[in-house]
């Protein structure tokens, strides 16, 4: 994922989460609002509840490659919390779950 597509402020962040959009499902917390920039911008957040760092990364790294091969031009700006039923559900079904969830805002 290029940098240009990660959001890192910690003040952006909350400001997603205070104001923006929450859908709620089985795999995922996504808050999202509408951005200026002509591409979306991710936060991906996983909890350390979730497992050690190779195994958050991991599902880091899965989330990033469905967001970067499912390019979704709704200019917004989202941050991703994953839930702990990510851990056990397969590539496809995040991927379904994820751009449904996207599309359904």
């Amino acid at each position: 994922m290029n940098k240009k597509y990660i959001i890192k402020s910690n003040e952006e962040i909350e400001k997603i989460i205070k104001t923006g959009k929450k859908s709620v499902s089985k795999y995922f917390i996504i808050y999202n609002i509408e951005s200026d920039k002509e591409y979306n911008m991710y936060c991906i957040s996983v909890s350390k509840k979730l497992g050690k760092a190779n195994i958050r990364n991991k599902q880091k790294r899965r989330i990033k490659d469905i967001l970067m091969k499912n390019k979704l031009e709704l200019h917004r700006k989202y941050v991703i919390i994953l839930r702990k039923e990510v851990l056990t559900s397969s590539y496809q079904t995040l991927c379904e779950e994820l751009q449904n969830q996207i599309k359904g805002e």
